[in-house]
């Protein structure tokens, strides 16, 4: 297989030392809101693993520190759109762990009443607007969105986030170019987690995917996505350019998928001695606990949050094995909204 050549790779962009420092409160939230879609993922595993989520399944467990650090820079008035690997994203919007997990049981009490599953759910109310199975239409959408908000004027900004097997499709450069074009409000955020499916990066795509804006004057940079921190100083200051009426930016977050890509993938395209790697030296949630050792914080005083993650997420399995399947007649409703 080959291998892109280190001496080529762009340096990742680090916190810089006059980026405030993170209060332990701060640092305490980033903790509890990773570990929450880390064992949130983890209990998803389970439930596909028993039987009782069907269809694909792509858990986002190793790159919490991506949707973590980019929420964090948003604003109420924001909208966030994604591919299928959207579960962190939904519980980073502030979505109910219940109406997650129900929908991916395919439950009535899910975010699409059972009908999306695990790649489409939506929340109107938290500006969440999926959770889409085609590759790429995250940027399309995505750029609509943006339209939308500089239509309204509502000072919002659309958070369009795409795999790197996404950045290679022809809708991404059509919609860059309007955006470009009319200075719309977004973000798009390339997760790069090293393989589209099982494709390592250095096989499909040429040249670095930061720089996929320039032919369009978007300005974009490539930034270490396995720490929370950086991910949240890049996301403020993309959120700057664009809230100041200067049109699209783009990140491209270096991040590591520690399953599959999905859970029907055993992922033998990767080393063991990758894998543990980046779980041992890179984990986002790891660097965090130890950031927090470092302001005095013990293991026992964390103790309060792992308890709190473990009953949501214990309560949203039980929520969703509880909530009733719908029943046959309902494959008639749903298709079509009169207006």
């Amino acid at each position: 297989m080959p291998v892109a050549k280190e001496s080529k790779a762009p340096k990742l962009k680090s916190l810089s030392n006059s980026e405030p420092k993170p209060t332990v409160e701060e640092l305490k939230k980033f903790y509890r809101d990773m570990l929450l879609i880390r064992r949130f993922e983890e209990k998803a595993g389970q439930l596909y693993g028993m039987g009782l989520i069907g269809g694909f399944c792509h858990l986002y467990i190793g790159q919490e520190a991506v949707v973590t650090g980019i929420q964090s820079a948003q604003q109420e008035q924001d909208s966030v759109i994604t591919s299928y690997r959207d579960h962190g994203h939904m519980l980073a919007c502030g979505m109910d762990a219940k109406g997650v997990m129900a929908e991916l049981t395919g439950r009535k009490g899910g975010y699409s009443r059972g009908k999306g599953g695990s790649m489409h759910m939506f929340s109107k109310e938290k500006k969440f607007f999926g959770g889409h199975g085609i590759v790429g239409a995250s940027a399309s959408l995505g750029t609509g969105l943006a339209f939308a908000h500089k239509y309204n004027k509502d000072n919002g900004v659309a958070v369009t986030y795409m795999g790197d097997g996404s950045a290679n499709q022809g809708q991404f450069y059509e919609a860059m170019n309007m955006a470009a074009l009319w200075k719309l409000p977004v973000l798009y955020v390339i997760e790069n987690n090293g393989y589209a499916m099982g494709t390592s990066n250095a096989r499909h795509a040429a040249g670095d995917l930061y720089r996929r804006g320039e032919a369009y004057g978007i300005p974009g940079e490539r930034v270490d996505g396995m720490d929370v921190l950086t991910v949240q100083a890049a996301a403020r200051q993309a959120m700057d350019h664009i809230r100041s009426g200067n049109g699209p930016y783009l990140l491209e977050v270096m991040t590591y998928r520690y399953r599959g890509h999905s859970m029907s993938d055993p992922a033998k395209y990767r080393s063991k001695e990758e894998v543990e790697d980046y779980k041992t030296n890179r984990d986002p949630i790891e660097a965090i606990r130890k950031l927090l050792a470092a302001e005095g914080v013990t293991e026992e005083d964390l103790k309060p949050v792992d308890k709190e993650v473990k009953e949501i997420v214990t309560e949203s399995a039980e929520f969703a094995q509880q909530s009733p399947e719908l029943d046959a007649s309902e494959l008639w409703t749903d298709v079509l909204v009169e207006v």
